[in-house]
């Protein structure tokens, strides 16, 4: 069965400031900020939490559904997912806009700065989710305001289960509005800065969240991540790596490893365990779609990291 994939395609433009942001800034001077960050490494890769979800759930052997826009300059965008056997069936061209562009600037520390335009992403409502047909899950990651309303409640109610996934686009919504989405998600798939944002807007603690879905699960770096389901809070632990190269796109790594789980009927430990590895695996690349690695490998690199074989 499918995975259904609502989200962003965008081009994303990665630069490299070889310093760290917080020696650039001056804590008493962040009301009037006039910075420069000289960025002498720079590149142009695509990307949008939807394609980078999709891409990595492909290297897994799933099946992947992308629901999303994409505006006049999508060309090369198209051919890439043509080339990489991903359907097409439900991305919509926006003639009228550009594509979702994400400007994204990485400290020595991995901490990044993003400026986004968000393009033909704007018009993701006018996507409809029964227009997928059968899909067995969905995930509703960062679009268009408008889209996620939509997608969430069609989802709903189609009994389509589903991933909540805000990321970025959290703060684009108040309070009862993702106590809403809560409601008729699934699950709930944060990292721990958003855990603290969604907890702060929603008044819920995250043992509340919990007790609203079948898994609420936080992403917290080189800390791992915990799984909440069934009263049980899962540790899974962080998969080590040589060197990190680039942390763009790691969160979508790790939701794509996520769908893979639910569609094949892994547990919550095994899933959240191969999450983390293709987290581990995103790291050490340059770009959000440039791993490139057979089912063999991931299995026998989940092997390596965990003792045993999905």
């Amino acid at each position: 069965m499918k995975s259904l994939i609502c989200g962003s395609l965008a081009f994303d433009t990665i630069m490299s400031f070889q310093s760290r942001f917080s020696e650039a800034l001056l804590a008493d001077q962040l009301h009037k900020i006039n910075v420069c960050f000289f960025v002498p490494e720079m590149r142009r890769e695509f990307g949008g939490c939807a394609g980078n979800i999709a891409y990595n759930l492909k290297l897994l052997g799933g099946d992947p559904l992308i629901m999303a826009t994409i505006g006049q300059d999508g060309a090369d965008y198209r051919d890439r997912l043509q080339k990489l056997q991903i359907s097409q069936q439900c991305i919509k061209t926006i003639e009228t806009s550009y594509t979702a562009q994400a400007f994204i600037t990485t400290d020595t520390d991995s901490n990044q700065i993003t400026a986004f335009h968000p393009g033909a992403m704007t018009f993701a409502h006018e996507n409809t989710v029964a227009d997928a047909g059968p899909v067995a899950v969905a995930i509703i990651a960062p679009d268009g305001r408008d889209g996620m309303l939509q997608h969430a409640q069609q989802c709903a109610d189609l009994n389509v289960p589903f991933i909540f996934d805000p990321g970025q686009g959290l703060p684009m919504f108040n309070g009862d509005e993702l106590k809403q989405f809560i409601e008729l998600a699934t699950y709930v798939a944060v990292n721990d800065y958003e855990a603290e944002l969604l907890t702060e807007r929603t008044g819920l603690s995250l043992a509340q969240i919990a007790e609203r879905v079948s898994a609420l699960v936080v992403t917290r770096g080189e800390q791992g991540a915990e799984i909440f389901t069934n009263n049980e809070r899962l540790a899974i632990p962080c998969v080590k790596v040589d060197k990190v190269v680039d942390p763009t796109g790691c969160g979508d790594a790790f939701r794509a490893g996520m769908l893979f789980g639910l569609t094949n009927n892994l547990d919550w430990p095994t899933t959240g365990r191969l999450a983390s590895l293709m987290g581990s695996i995103k790291i050490t690349h340059q770009g959000p779609q440039n791993h490139v690695l057979s089912r063999a490998e991931i299995d026998e690199r989940f092997h390596q990291a965990f003792g045993y074989r999905l």
